[in-house]
């Protein structure tokens, strides 16, 4: 009887201290001002990274429509060795099928490093966005006096979403 009396004791001391924590936590998080911004808008909708979306595209824009014509040639010269493959001789239709096997490999080659290529201009554009959305967060979060500010949440309330904020503040 006496220990569970003393269990007793130390539970309501335990409840009693957790209360008290949860109590002294919830003033403090309403002195603290949270803040989010969703990177995938920025990414979206800001003038910075439109632009930057933009110069890849030109960049790019040639070596494109190369790999389009590419397999456009691919096609048809597979599409006219089926069609001849009846009345071609065995040498022939050997012959195109290695061309056209080399023809295949070039072009898979040639978009491997196309998308390598790509991608690695891309990262480096965004990372040039990402930067600077990066000081626009900061100068607001400092003027605005937020103690924190998130870019990566599984759930973020409307109400602490800066986002717009920093889109403006980036399209001007």
């Amino acid at each position: 009887m006496k220990s569970l009396s003393k269990s007793l004791m130390a539970c309501s001391s335990a409840l009693a201290l957790g209360t008290l924590m949860l109590a002294s936590g919830g003033v403090q998080a309403q002195e603290s001002k949270i803040g989010f911004v969703s990177t995938e808008r920025i990414f979206r909708e800001a003038a910075p990274a439109k632009t930057a979306q933009t110069k890849i595209e030109q960049e790019f824009s040639r070596r494109d429509k190369e790999l389009q014509d590419m397999a456009a040639r691919i096609k048809s010269m597979s599409d006219k060795l089926d069609k001849d493959a009846a009345v071609l001789s065995e040498s022939d239709r050997a012959k195109r099928q290695r061309e056209l096997a080399e023809l295949d490999k070039d072009f898979q080659r040639k978009q491997r490093e196309f998308r390598e290529d790509l991608n690695q201009r891309r990262n480096e554009e965004l990372a040039i966005v990402l930067e600077r959305t990066n000081k626009v967060i900061k100068q607001i979060a400092e003027t605005e006096k937020y103690d924190i500010v998130f870019q990566e949440a599984v759930y973020a309330s409307p109400r602490i979403d800066i986002t717009d904020k920093v889109l403006k503040a980036l399209n001007k």
